[in-house]
């Protein structure tokens, strides 16, 4: 018969009343399993009612997928249905399949080892996104929520003790992480030191917090590489289910940007969606900004600096101002963070130093001579970090032909402690250059004295929350009282910033302050406004 000729299983099968018999059968249809008897054959226990229905209908052909077996033992075929269009042949049709099993089974191992990470046996990012998606719907977002746990010094350990230590690291965190987890969590490698768990939240939201500090309980105990014990922290970003209305893949994203604030603030974040919309307005800032930088659209405004004894002005803090595309004038506590975070902050610095300097000739032009007075320009502890400050200093005094005598360059105590000695040789090499080195803000960050006794510091400046409202609080006045002290006993000079009195300005003078800066003097000034300020106050 033909269907001997066919090299895939074969029948003829035609539908008799309710039932189905076998007219023919070939060799490889009764060898896959599939029977001789129509009544007694898995092919008709399994597809009967879809073969009935093509019979019924007008089709000649059709092709269906067809899983058969169990999980262990399963067969996959590509199952066609046929018959002749005149449909000579009443309710008859032959039935061919094509065996898939091998094919399908070589496509599912490679489809889980490529969504398997190779060290640790975990589903990997691809593998972890496929998890969430099938998991996590419109209807029981609430119940779930992504955790990212990412390894604190990971990096080190694989630079100082090779690949082999770091990748033993790796797997001994999997385990430990996989051991405080509940049997319904899934763990996951997102990336090198990064690690990712879909959290099932059996009573809200509490259950992810929970679990957070059974992970750090988890890895508190230090782990033993070679001759070595080291201790690893992470950092933890949540974002719960309830929280995300779109893809179920943002929950991962959103968990990612979480653990990157955790990295700040060292304590375990949840995802806010205001986080991430402030995020995105910092983008958006962040090109504003860089435009702006390019177009010369910042302007500097100056705050003027008093002698507390005889109230002559004698310098001018230099300020960034902006004003966007869009008329809206921006704050410096605005846009600075944000210059400091992309790396704005540097060709930001060189611009306000250079516009300092350009700023100084001119009004030494206009006064037919130097002025008398100096300009504080304030450095970033990233651009210090990243910029050759002495280099770019001189090339902007030399550009404009002012000497290093009258600028004043103000570092925070935040800049000094990244790196003090290659700090200490930059301010060396701008004392070299004649500038006068203040200290902001002083008392707000780490107030190491040995810094002041070994870098050449000339001013503190004294933050405007010890000042402000001094007067009424004994801690503040005590606070000011020993800052002046330890400027005297160093020989350095002082500056309180936020005057608002002259109460408070002759206070502070008594208290042997040497200047003030502060509205009770003025308010930032555009740079005509402060030549003009400066000609008006001019002292003898």
């Amino acid at each position: 018969m033909f269907l001997d000729l066919l090299p895939v299983p074969a029948a003829v099968v035609e539908m008799r009343g309710r039932g189905f018999e076998f007219e023919a059968v070939n060799r490889p249809f009764r060898l896959a399993g599939l029977g001789t008897v129509a009544s007694e054959s898995p092919l008709i226990r399994l597809l009967g009612m879809r073969l009935r229905r093509f019979l019924e209908s007008n089709e000649t052909h059709e092709e269906i997928a067809w899983q058969f077996g169990d999980e262990v033992d399963c067969r996959y075929f590509r199952v066609m249905f046929a018959r002749r269009a005149d449909k000579r042949g009443g309710m008859r049709c032959m039935v061919t399949l094509v065996d898939q099993t091998a094919e399908l089974r070589t496509e599912h191992s490679l489809r889980r080892e490529m969504m398997t990470d190779s060290l640790t046996g975990l589903p990997n990012r691809a593998g972890f996104s496929d998890e969430v998606e099938a998991v996590i719907g419109p209807d029981n977002r609430e119940q779930h929520a992504v955790m990212v746990v990412n390894l604190d010094r990971f990096s080190r350990v694989n630079a100082c003790m090779g690949g082999l230590a770091g990748d033993e690291l790796l797997i001994s965190v999997a385990r430990r992480l996989k051991g405080a987890l509940r049997g319904r969590d899934v763990l996951s490698r997102l990336n090198g030191d990064e690690f990712g768990v879909l959290l099932t939240l059996d009573e809200g939201p509490t259950d992810a917090l929970h679990v957070a500090k059974r992970i750090h309980a988890a890895l508190a105990n230090p782990f033993r590489l070679s001759d070595f014990e080291i201790r690893v922290d992470c950092a933890i970003g949540i974002a719960m289910g309830a929280d995300n209305d779109g893809d179920p893949e943002d929950l991962v994203r959103n968990a990612q940007f979480a653990v990157k604030r955790s990295k700040q603030t060292g304590r375990t974040e949840v995802y806010h969606t205001r986080a991430f919309d402030i995020a995105r307005e910092q983008f958006g800032m962040e090109t504003e900004l860089r435009r702006a930088i390019e177009t010369g659209a910042l302007t500097l405004s100056f705050q003027p600096i008093c002698d507390l004894a005889s109230g002559k002005t004698t310098s001018f803090e230099a300020l960034a101002r902006w004003t966007n595309e869009e008329g809206h004038k921006l704050s410096p506590n605005d846009f600075i963070p944000v210059a400091e975070e992309s790396g704005l902050i540097v060709p930001l610095g060189r611009w306000a130093m250079d516009e300092a300097a350009r700023t100084l000739a001119e009004w030494d032009a206009a006064a037919g001579g130097d002025c008398g007075i100096k300009v504080a320009v304030n450095l970033s502890a990233i651009q210090l970090q990243r910029d050759q400050i002495p280099t770019m200093v001189k090339s902007a005094l030399d550009r404009h032909g002012i000497g290093g005598d009258r600028l004043t360059l103000e570092l925070t105590e935040s800049a000094i402690v990244t790196d003090p000695d290659r700090i200490a040789q930059t301010m060396k090499a701008l004392k070299d250059l004649g500038t006068t080195l203040a200290m902001d803000d002083f008392g707000t960050g780490y107030s190491n004295l040995a810094y002041l006794q070994k870098l050449p510091i000339d001013l503190l400046k004294i933050d405007r929350s010890f000042v402000s409202g001094m007067l009424a609080d004994r801690d503040k006045i005590a606070i000011v009282r020993a800052v002046l002290s330890l400027a005297q006993a160093l020989g350095m000079q002082t500056t309180a910033e936020g005057i608002e009195t002259n109460e408070l300005a002759q206070t502070l003078a008594a208290l042997g302050c040497t200047y003030g800066q502060g509205f009770l003097y003025a308010r930032p000034l555009e740079k005509d406004d402060a030549f003009a300020y400066l000609k008006a106050r001019k002292g003898p």
